[in-house]
């Protein structure tokens, strides 16, 4: 391993730093990003028995609130229940936008190291070919290894930061793809729960909604 570095030069440590931040990404993202975790099945369907029969307090949206980031959306639904159909969903969408922020964090980071992991290559490069003319332009060229260690070295840094960016960039495509089918599923769970609360009439539906 030291071998490497000592072929690549100081530019690996940044390097080594970048992969190893996207490896904390990639993995934190993996783990928080689970369906289950972000939008419960059934949590609809069990605020609906809550509001049936008159168990919605105040600690029951408080268990939404920190449940989930659907059980937020829900919450923030609730909690104008008895308001007009446009507010209530207007207060779930200004809660949304914070939910979508949260599911987006390091998301930014992850692609700019995979921006900036192949320029830090490329400076890499760019030296190591700088030192192997001003070898040609105080030896000449008449030490072939000399040359193509010099080489080596100054493509070294580029492979290294290509390796490093093009998963990064794949797994940046896919937590953002994931986050909007997460988004897209959260709204449409929580409009459910606006049709239901302003759907009903006067008069209590003895069957919940059915789960998603």
């Amino acid at each position: 391993m030291l071998e490497l570095f000592e072929i690549g030069g100081w530019l690996m440590w940044p390097l080594l730093f970048c992969s190893l931040l996207a490896l904390a990404i990639t993995l934190e993202r993996l783990w928080t990003l689970r369906r289950p975790r972000i939008a419960p099945l059934g949590l609809v369907r069990r605020v609906w028995r809550w509001e049936q029969s008159g168990e919605l307090t105040q600690k029951r949206l408080r268990e939404l609130h920190d449940g989930s980031p659907l059980g937020r959306l829900l919450e923030a639904g609730l909690l104008n229940r008895h308001r007009q159909r446009e507010l209530m969903k207007e207060s779930i969408e200004e809660v949304g936008r914070q939910v979508t922020h949260d599911l987006e964090r390091f998301l930014n980071t992850l692609g700019t190291v995979a921006a900036v992991a192949p320029l830090i290559g490329l400076l890499g490069t760019v030296q190591g070919m700088i030192q192997v003319f001003a070898v040609i332009a105080t030896q000449g060229v008449g030490d072939p290894g000399v040359l193509a260690n010099g080489i080596m070295q100054a493509l070294f840094t580029t492979a290294f930061g290509l390796s490093i960016a093009i998963p990064s960039l794949v797994a940046h495509r896919f937590f953002r793809g994931k986050v909007d089918g997460l988004v897209v599923a959260m709204e449409e769970e929580a409009l459910k729960l606006v049709e239901i609360m302003h759907g009903r009439g006067d008069t209590r539906q003895e069957s919940g909604p059915a789960d998603s």
